[in-house]
């Protein structure tokens, strides 16, 4: 056996690997060097970065409750709810502040996972910067909400998926309310009189 052979076995599958890239196309091994920001790559639709909240028509009508669930199992305790309470005090299951710090922010998708009323998800927007870490990449409420036409646009699946089992369940609401028996009507000459014991 020739010393060094197998080394000269490995260098010759380097310079054909090195060589074929600028033959072959991305796909199929060749170079896939993009020229960012020019050229970008396509986004496949599970890729997941920081979370967004959705609302449903109007920003009046967000999905969210302040339930707390999301921040409960959040990993690094990075968000922040609050309820919205109305004037007498009361909860009103509406978040009166909900913040995400993206600088804590590790995208695990643990939020979107455990959230019951489907009102936060992961978003495919990846240029997020500030001048100051602490302040700038807090995100609130208002920073947070997209609509569910531009949930359709980046995950339109799970979008579909979700708008079909949520259409589902208020059919369901509404058939229910529709085969409850109406309440009986009051008599004219009010409740019955008790009857003596004998």
């Amino acid at each position: 056996m020739i010393f060094g052979m197998g080394v000269f076995k490995g260098m010759m599958v380097t310079l054909k690997n090195f060589l074929t890239s600028y033959v072959c196309k991305p796909d199929n091994g060749g170079i896939f060097t993009v020229q960012y920001p020019e050229e970008r790559e396509k986004v496949i639709e599970n890729f997941r970065n920081f979370p967004f909240l959705v609302y449903d028509e109007t920003p009046e009508k967000i999905r969210c409750v302040a339930c707390g669930i999301c921040e409960r199992e959040c990993p690094p305790k990075c968000i922040h709810i609050e309820m919205a309470l109305d004037a007498a005090g009361k909860p009103t299951r509406k978040p009166a502040v909900f913040d995400v710090d993206y600088g804590l922010c590790m995208n695990c998708g643990m939020c979107e996972d455990v959230c019951p009323f489907d009102s936060i998800f992961m978003d495919h927007a990846f240029e997020v910067t500030a001048p100051e870490q602490s302040e700038g990449l807090v995100r609130h409420k208002e920073r947070l909400m997209k609509s569910n036409e531009y949930f359709q646009k980046v995950r339109p699946t799970l979008a579909s998926a979700i708008d079909q089992k949520r259409k589902a369940s208020e059919d369901k609401k509404k058939a229910a309310a529709a085969q409850a028996p109406a309440p009986p009507p009051p008599s004219a000459g009010g409740p019955p009189a008790k009857q003596e014991p004998k």
